[in-house]
């Protein structure tokens, strides 16, 4: 029987727009898992599913859960990075169910903001930004970090998800291309990232505290 091809092997071909396009019209047309997930890349595809997987946190659209799932999948590919380890995902996040018919619209929508990147990145631009040991592990930190951010719990709250995951396609291209401008926009989506966090818990602790003196005093 002949082997199904690998949406990584028949989508090689084209801009990373285009081949983004085309892994995203070979997933399930109903549900799948993250497993599913992933068997369509491959370890050196890792970096292209973390652009996959944070394009749906781009658009207004909220999918309940979504965000914990994927951003525990690019915690793990960014360790895997950090440690130069195959990915390893543990068996209940693999068989995570995900509702494709919801994520294709959102993941299909998110591709505006591949395209849009695309044409400003530019492949070997500052490459002391990207090149040797330090600035590799650093990078990766930064990856997990943001990784970390996007798993935070507002996904309720406006640009919650949106800002980490801005950096983390920011990061995605900018090892893709070894472009040291992208790597650092991203480093500035992370910490826009940490103040829009910081203003929203300041804000809420004050909030809660004049509850307290209405009500309790």
């Amino acid at each position: 029987m002949a082997r199904t091809p690998r949406a990584d092997e028949t989508c090689q071909s084209g801009s990373l727009g285009e081949q983004l396009a085309c892994i995203i019209d070979s997933l399930p047309a109903d549900a799948m898992s993250l497993q599913e997930l992933l068997d369509v890349f491959s370890d050196e595809g890792l970096l292209l599913l973390t652009i996959l997987l944070t394009l749906i946190f781009l658009i207004p659209v909220s999918i309940p859960g979504v965000s914990t799932v994927f951003g525990a999948a690019i915690l793990l590919v960014g360790i895997s990075r950090l440690i130069g380890r195959p990915l390893w995902l543990p068996a209940r996040l693999r068989g995570k169910a995900l509702p494709a018919d919801k994520l294709r619209p959102g993941l299909t929508s998110g591709l505006l903001w591949v395209r849009r990147l695309e044409k400003i990145s530019r492949p070997h631009r500052v490459r002391a930004l990207v090149d040797g040991r330090v600035a590799d592990v650093f990078n990766n930190l930064a990856f997990i970090l943001a990784a970390i951010l996007l798993m935070a719990p507002f996904g309720l709250v406006p640009f919650s998800n949106t800002l980490p995951a801005l950096a983390l396609l920011l990061y995605a291209i900018g090892f893709i291309q070894r472009d040291g401008v992208a790597v650092l926009l991203g480093h500035l989506a992370n910490i826009g990232t940490i103040v829009y966090f910081s203003v929203l818990i300041g804000g809420g602790g004050l909030a809660v505290r004049e509850l307290f003196q209405r009500f309790g005093g």
